[in-house]
């Protein structure tokens, strides 16, 4: 289903879609459907939500923030996973986050509200 006017599918530009995917499914559990070398949707509990897409990758642009129901196991799983943390966990009204880069160097935000 999706919904009108809402965020719908989100591409995150890698300098590599294998180690991408090798990154995100070790430190999120993310799985792919493969459309080639330089493709790979996210795949979501009903469709997918996402995509890697090859290319060169900038600074800036929007802030993707997940969900985490465990933040101190996220932050695990992200630096055993190779991403660089930016800030540690901080507090803010509604709950606790932390932000990091992946390899490519796109940056993430993750919080819970725990």
């Amino acid at each position: 289903m999706h919904t009108h006017h809402a965020i719908d599918y989100i591409e995150l530009t890698v300098a590599d879609v294998a180690a991408a995917k090798q990154f995100y499914a070790a430190a999120f559990g993310w799985t792919f459907n493969d459309y080639g070398p330089d493709y790979a949707g996210i795949k979501g509990e009903s469709r997918e939500m996402g995509g890697l897409k090859k290319g060169t990758t900038t600074t800036g642009g929007p802030l993707v923030v997940l969900y985490s129901r465990d933040l101190a196991a996220s932050l695990a799983a992200v630096r055993a996973a190779g991403g660089a943390i930016r800030k540690e966990p901080f507090s803010f009204p509604g709950g606790r986050r932390f932000e990091l880069t992946d390899p490519s160097g796109n940056a993430l935000a993750v919080w819970s509200d725990a």
